[in-house]
């Protein structure tokens, strides 16, 4: 099971947001959002800390990753074994959420640049959730997207930079067309930003969590 660090908006949550940080990061990076949310449900917050492991790409020094990158080209080839580690471990949180009184359909999984690859491989694996937000990543599948029979049921939403150096938008343009094809409603947001997160961005990720929280 993985350390988590957990926060809550208020008594009794009705929904949670499983929030993943990017590469070389720890729990606490995403938690100074959660006020700049203005979520109106009651939410526990789970920001789960990634294994340290070395990383081929930064000379192999070891860091928090969900998996092992080899390379930084866009046709890149995928630790396909680390992804779906992470995404298992990340499907366990969500059980435990769901023991503890949550609904799936309450559940989101969030995830920046390598933290948003493992939510979007999870989108793909069957694992019933409310909604994916996708922030500054890309979907670590490339072969031919098949349809999802819980693809209408989640929704998605995808953010970009349009100057991000670290992950081209190019790979955020082709994720929107990949969720697509899996039948999910997706939107699809740039923002003038290079790899990071905007406050304005943050209000319309708050009001995308309060409109598909039921």
């Amino acid at each position: 099971m993985l350390d988590t660090l957990i926060r809550e908006t208020g008594e009794n949550p009705t929904h949670a947001v499983i929030w993943l940080h990017g590469l070389g990061a720890d729990a606490t990076d995403f938690v100074p959002v959660i006020p700049m949310l203005g979520l109106t449900c009651p939410t526990r917050f789970i920001f789960p800390n990634a294994p340290v492991q070395p990383v081929t790409v930064n000379g192999g020094m070891a860091m928090p990753s969900w998996y092992d990158i080899y390379e930084m080209q866009i046709e890149r080839k995928i630790d396909r074994a680390g992804i779906q580690a992470s995404a298992d471990a990340i499907a366990a949180l969500i059980d435990e959420q769901v023991e503890r009184g949550i609904a799936r359909a309450n559940i989101f999984v969030a995830g920046f640049s390598q933290g948003g690859a493992v939510a979007l491989y999870l989108l793909e694996s069957g694992v019933q959730m409310a909604g994916v937000l996708a922030l500054s990543t890309y979907s670590p599948n490339l072969d031919q997207p098949a349809p999802s029979p819980l693809a209408n049921s989640i929704a998605v939403s995808i953010h970009h930079g349009t100057q991000d150096p670290v992950v081209p938008e190019v790979l955020g343009q082709r994720t929107q067309a990949r969720v697509a094809a899996l039948g999910c409603a997706v939107s699809y947001q740039t923002w003038p930003m290079a790899h990071s997160v905007l406050p304005e961005q943050l209000t319309a990720i708050g009001q995308w969590l309060n409109e598909h929280s039921r």
